[in-house]
């Protein structure tokens, strides 16, 4: 029997409920786009769309490769979730700017 740490499962919980809701931001913010077609909409699209794939993919790289290959990933995991937010949150600035 595999031992999980509660850390673990309280990475999980939380990646999955940024999934689900930045899921759904990137989603409505793609109809808007889709309803308008505004680039200010689908900039917004992008910049929700990455910082949701950021912390996911931070949390794929932290949980699944390093408990299954063994190595500790944290600070890579760490850098790709925090790179891609910011480039996201960038993105999500240049729409409140773009005409």
């Amino acid at each position: 029997m595999v031992h999980i740490p509660s850390s673990q499962v309280g990475v999980v919980v939380s990646k999955t409920l940024i999934l689900i809701i930045g899921g759904l931001i990137t989603y409505y913010s793609y109809q808007a786009y889709d309803r308008t077609g505004a680039p200010q909409h689908k900039w917004l699209t992008y910049g929700f769309g990455i910082v949701t794939l950021g912390a996911i993919l931070g949390g794929v790289l932290d949980l699944v490769v390093g408990t299954y290959l063994g190595v500790n990933l944290i600070y890579t995991s760490v850098f790709v979730s925090s790179a891609l937010t910011a480039v996201g949150l960038g993105i999500i600035l240049y729409s409140l700017y773009v005409r």
